[in-house]
């Protein structure tokens, strides 16, 4: 798998917004008997927050997050102190390119809708610096 890794671009992962890594699910969770979560109650959290996002652009904006461009971010990914510092120390020690910042604030946006937050907090921008390929990080 790193080896393929190796052949993909810099510039084309820096246009990839999630990477997530699955590791192999151990015994004692593939026969646990609790219920998970239904695909049912998936959907309508995925719905809300669509309608969080609709509400947010209006009629003449991008229908999601995912299609904001640098503007509208600014508008729509209000951080609080904390998240301002760890986003402003991500972007010096990841070295960040204008790309990957702004798909760093969407995804963390995306996140913090899902949360219900109205403003981007620490988690959801660490949850969201996580989801960036170590690849294009390093």
């Amino acid at each position: 798998m790193t080896r393929y890794q190796k052949r993909i671009s810099g510039p084309l992962l820096d246009r990839m917004d999630l990477f997530v890594e699955v590791p192999p699910v151990e015994y004692d969770k593939l026969v646990d008997e609790t219920p998970a979560e239904s695909s049912a109650a998936v959907r309508s959290r995925v719905e809300r927050t669509r309608e969080i996002q609709a509400r947010r652009f209006g009629n003449s904006g991008p229908l999601c997050n995912s299609k904001m461009g640098p503007a509208e971010v600014w508008k729509a990914c209000p951080l609080g102190v904390s998240a301002r510092s760890l986003l402003q120390a991500a972007t010096q020690q990841l070295n960040l390119s204008a790309r990957a910042f702004h798909r760093i604030l969407k995804v963390s946006r995306t996140i913090a809708d899902l949360d219900g937050a109205a403003e981007i907090g620490i988690g959801h921008l660490a949850e969201a610096l996580q989801y960036r390929s170590r690849h294009s990080l390093a």
